[in-house]
Order: C-alpha cells, then structure tokens, then sequence
C-alpha cells in the first residue's frame, strides 16, 4: 500500500468514530477519494460549516446553530410542561424518532462516575434553573438503566426535592443495564407508558 500522509491520516480520524475500525475506515477513504465531487467536496463544506457554527445550548444540552436560537428551549410546537431528561444527544434522537414524548428535552452530557464524568460537568444545575423558571409539571427520568445511570437519577432526583415537580422515571420495558439509543420503539413506548412516579421523601 502506497503511503500518502493525508490518506494516512484521514483513516487515523475516521478509524476514531463509534463502530469504525481501520478497515472499514479504509473502505470509507477510499469511496471518498473516488468521489471527490460528489462527497468530498461537499462534505467538507458542511463540516466547516458544523465546526464554526454548531455547539451544545448551555441551556438544555442540546445541539445548536450559533446563527438561531436553540429550537429544543424554544419549542415552536408548543408551551410544554414536561422536560425528559436523558444522558446525550443518542438518546434523544432516538425518543423523538419513535414520537412517543411531546416535550422539552435535557441532555446531560453523560452520567455521574467516581472515573470518567463530575456531577459538576453534567447540566444538573441548569435544569433545576429550568424547572423553576418554566414552571415544569413533570420531569422523565429516562437515564439508563445502568449503575452510572440510576446513580445520576438519584442526583437528580435529591436536585429537585425543592421544587414542586413531578418526578418520574422509566418503567417496565427497560431492560436492566439497558441503554435508550439502543432501544426498539416498542420498548420505549412501554417505558414511557408504564414511568412510575418517584416519591421525594
């Protein structure tokens, strides 16, 4: 195989993304290279584009365009009274897709580990801050159903004891050690309808 630093390089990157490994990100280089107008081109014009101007709200976690306000704050489909709270981005992708929830969205950023992530970097303060402001009836704990993730709910959970609000979590149809990016809509439509309420004694 011939050795051009930029080939190499760019099968370094893509060999980093989830679920890519350097053969596949060989096969993805190479399907680039022979399409150079019809992808790579483009491509890096939008990527230019993500770089500059989309970022995380410091708000609800979600993604943003710097040029517009962030649509999941400003929900233009209506003045909700839920948020869900779930640990990334994945995860609410994959609840608004099956359009089981109608309502706010809360992205942590991860969950709460003695190792990898502080509660301090978790957006755990800005959604008490949101409760409070947007009058919230109900918050959805729809952390998974990992240590990590029922460890981070707890949190949440003793953040908001002040508040009035109504606090759920995820029932029945979540598998233990479940992840929600990894579930079927038929599963989450379960554990959205079965949520039970968690009792703030």
């Amino acid at each position: 195989m011939q050795n051009v630093n930029e080939i190499d390089e760019l099968i370094k990157i893509i060999s980093k993304l989830p679920g890519l490994g350097p053969k596949s990100a060989k096969r993805i280089v190479l399907k680039l290279i022979n399409n150079k107008d019809e992808l790579v081109k483009p491509m890096a014009s939008i990527l230019v584009q993500i770089y500059k101007n989309v970022t995380r709200c410091n708000s609800c976690g979600s993604l943003k365009s710097s040029l517009q306000d962030c649509l999941n704050c400003v929900n233009p489909k209506g003045n909700f009274k839920k948020i869900c709270v779930v640990e990334d981005i994945a995860d609410q992708w994959s609840i608004e897709n099956s359009n089981i929830f109608q309502g706010y969205f809360h992205i942590l950023g991860g969950t709460i580990s003695s190792s990898t992530q502080r509660k301090e970097d978790l957006l755990i303060n800005s959604l008490v801050e949101r409760v409070k402001r947007d009058n919230i009836e109900e918050v959805i704990l729809a952390t998974s159903a990992t240590v990590e993730g029922q460890t981070t709910a707890f949190y949440i959970q003793e953040s908001l004891k002040k508040t009035k609000t109504k606090i759920t979590r995820l029932a029945q149809g979540l598998p233990v050690g479940g992840e929600i990016e990894t579930l079927d809509d038929g599963t989450l439509f379960s554990a959205f309808k079965n949520r039970s309420e968690i009792n703030s004694s």
